[in-house]
């Protein structure tokens, strides 16, 4: 408003300006015509001139007195406001020193000892303040909880000088205390209101009824719905059973923390149920409340059962805010004993391999014989079908030198193992990746291949991890499996066309059965011996296959020298240490685990050590302990009784110390 009476008076002196030159023309024209009247004109002129000046000060005089008459009722409704302000607020200073505070202040907070609280607040501004890079940032915005109520801090703070001594920067500002209170109670209504959406699936139960006397059937499978229904209540969830075996299952959100406490205890009630035999129902369970409407979300708890499933099943997955989150699956994979899947992925193999120009195989970094054998089975395969095929793996390492060697010996595999840096220039959109021995896109020999085609195929045999990204069109991953050599030799029994393994390719499956079963000890089943025995026909030498398993003497001192180290907690498990920086490090860290378990009263072995860049843990059990799941907690995985981690920037005591607080960890879950 002052601006604007500012320009009207200006446009009014630049009028009159205006004026006071017509009339001096004219006064000049008139004077040419009757020169008389100069003088009188003059007179005139001054006399108008001094009466313009006296009209122009006294308006001046009046816009000035109305300004400022203004300016006062505007000062006292500023003030009033702020004394009389609807919300809390305060001048205060940083050092503490509070200057004034509002009337709605003092009785908002007058039950509550509000200076300690507003001492940390400003401890925190400071702090803010400080470390702000946009110092001409003068907002502030922070909150604040009191006793029961959430309050929402916003003002701006001005320079108000420093202090003499210190010659720090002091600062003062109005504070308003915006009650968040019921905006929170309700955005926290509004998302506990929220669906989740769940799928539960009974384990194998095709296979698993077939094994139940027809008379029970009907009575076993209606306790085990009584228990999904009963535990589904608990939630004021709704089940609607989609079929035999499966069940949709929706709950509000706010029902998803108690789910959590209780580790979805539905999983060992239906386990105990009672069936003749040796027979035991489990179930599989996924959660997600990801997505904006019920049919995102049940796309995404289908993707979580694929993951669930994909681990062994008997346990429960919840995917939240990008996140999965495991419970139970603490139990051996339970083995299936139909092949249609092994047939199917046979056929459809094949018909991809065909489709393509050339196949590139390719298994994990630091490959082991499982992967290798994997990967030459593949070969065959791809090869009997007429196409170029190559493995990408590096072989001189510890752990395949021996069966490098019996590899060099055979001509026909000249030029077959390349480098990731010749795959790269070899693969293209035509050709076929197959991935044996993996499932995680970060773990591949060579990750950049899996950008550079989209016809990939993963064959595996690693419970599901969370970091399962490669976008695959075809995948055979059945975690009952041995060993990923087990699952292509199934591929190869059941390929359409004839598959004439060489001696020596059936002999590296062989081993990789014999690597991943500890020479078929743990984790065997029907298909396993089947797998064996199929591989047998071809003439295999059992005795140049435990060849490729020896340690040199030095290796074997090495791992003596590991095992004195070893630390025993829990009564049971084994922890070790391997001191020297070793690039074979993962190799002797699991012939060290595994040597362990040798050891009477050791059900589970941990082995440390550093190949340069990183530290690797080999987890291993004789299956009383999970530890694949202990060290998914640190980012790794694998099996049950076999799994490793690799750890980035920290030392092997830090690893150490993590590693016991994992397995404290995983105890207390249990015994919950």
């Amino acid at each position: 408003m002052q601006n604007n009476n500012r320009k009207l008076f200006d446009s009014l002196v630049s009028r009159t300006k205006i004026y006071l030159v017509i009339i001096f023309i004219l006064l000049f024209v008139i004077c040419i015509f009757r020169p008389s009247l100069i003088i009188p004109a003059i007179i005139i002129f001054i006399a108008i001139l001094g009466y313009t000046y006296f009209a122009n000060n006294k308006r001046k005089s009046e816009i000035s007195r109305h300004l400022q008459d203004l300016t006062l009722n505007v000062n006292s409704a500023a003030k009033n406001s702020l004394i009389y302000s609807p919300i809390p607020l305060i001048i205060v200073e940083t050092d503490g020193n509070i200057i004034w505070r509002s009337t709605k202040f003092v009785s908002e907070f007058a039950n509550i000892d509000i200076n300690s609280y507003i001492n940390e607040l400003l401890e925190n501004i400071n702090l803010e303040i400080e470390n702000r890079e946009d110092k001409k940032d003068k907002s502030i915005v922070t909150n604040l909880k009191l006793e029961n109520k959430t309050y929402k801090i916003v003002g701006e703070f001005v320079k108000s000088g420093n202090h003499d001594r210190k010659k720090v920067d002091k600062y003062m500002m109005i504070l308003y205390f915006m009650d968040e209170t019921e905006k929170i109670k309700l955005k926290k209504e509004y998302n506990d209101s929220k669906s989740c959406v769940g799928i539960i699936a009974i384990d194998n139960y095709e296979e698993s009824i077939q094994q139940i006397d027809v008379d029970l059937r009907p009575q076993i499978t209606a306790e085990v719905e009584k228990a999904i229904y009963e535990w589904a209540n608990e939630t004021d969830g709704i089940i609607v059973k989609s079929d035999r075996d499966r069940f949709i299952y929706l709950f509000e959100q706010r029902y998803l923390d108690r789910i959590k406490e209780n580790k979805f205890n539905i999983l060992d009630t239906v386990k105990d149920i009672h069936i003749e035999g040796r027979v035991r129902l489990t179930l599989s369970i996924a959660i997600s409340n990801e997505g904006k409407t019920d049919k995102e979300k049940y796309q995404s708890a289908l993707s979580t059962m694929d993951v669930v499933l994909g681990r062994g099943g008997d346990q429960a997955a919840i995917r939240e805010n990008g996140k999965y989150h495991f419970f139970g699956g603490r139990v051996e994979e339970v083995e299936k004993r139909t092949k249609v899947k092994a047939r199917i992925v046979a056929h459809a193999l094949e018909e991809l391999i065909l489709e393509n120009e050339q196949v590139l195989i390719m298994g994990h970094v630091n490959a082991d014989i499982d992967a290798l054998g994997s990967a030459f089975g593949i070969y065959r395969l791809a090869t009997n079908l007429g196409k170029e095929a190559y493995i990408v793996a590096e072989t001189d390492t510890m752990a395949l030198k021996n069966v490098k060697a019996s590899i060099d010996e055979e001509k026909e595999y000249d030029g077959v193992i390349i480098n990731k840096e010749v795959a790269e220039e070899k693969i293209n959109s035509k050709t076929l990746l197959i991935v044996v021995d993996t499932h995680k896109s970060n773990y591949v020999e060579a990750p950049n291949l899996l950008e550079k085609t989209n016809q990939i195929a993963i064959i595996d045999h690693h419970r599901r991890s969370p970091e399962y990204t490669i976008n695959s069109i075809l995948t055979f991953h059945e975690v009952y499996a041995s060993s990923a050599a087990e699952l292509v030799t199934e591929l190869l029994q059941y390929a359409q066309s004839p598959i004439n393994l060489k001696k020596i390719e059936a002999e590296m499956l062989y081993a990789g059965i014999m690597m991943d079963t500890k020479n078929f000890t743990f984790k065997t089943g029907v298909r396993t011996f089947e797998a064996a025995a199929y591989l047998r026909k071809y003439g295999v030498d059992i005795i140049r296959v435990k060849k490729w398993f020896q340690s040199d003497l030095a290796t074997y001192n090495k791992i003596t020298e590991i095992i004195k180290t070893t630390e025993i907690i829990n009564d049971s498990i084994g922890i070790a240490i391997y001191e020297q920086e070793d690039k074979n490090a993962n190799i002797i860290c699991a012939k060290s685990a595994d040597e362990l378990l040798s050891i009477g009263n050791i059900t589970a072995s941990f082995v440390l050590g550093n190949d340069g860049e990183k530290i690797n843990i080999s987890g291993r059990s004789i299956g009383d302990i999970n530890v694949q799941v202990i060290l998914e907690k640190m980012g790794g995985g694998g099996h049950i009784t076999l799994a490793g981690a690799q750890i980035e920037d920290k030392t092997i005591k830090e690893v150490k110390t993590e590693l016991i607080d994992k397995i404290n960890e995983y105890f207390n879950e249990i015994e919950n």
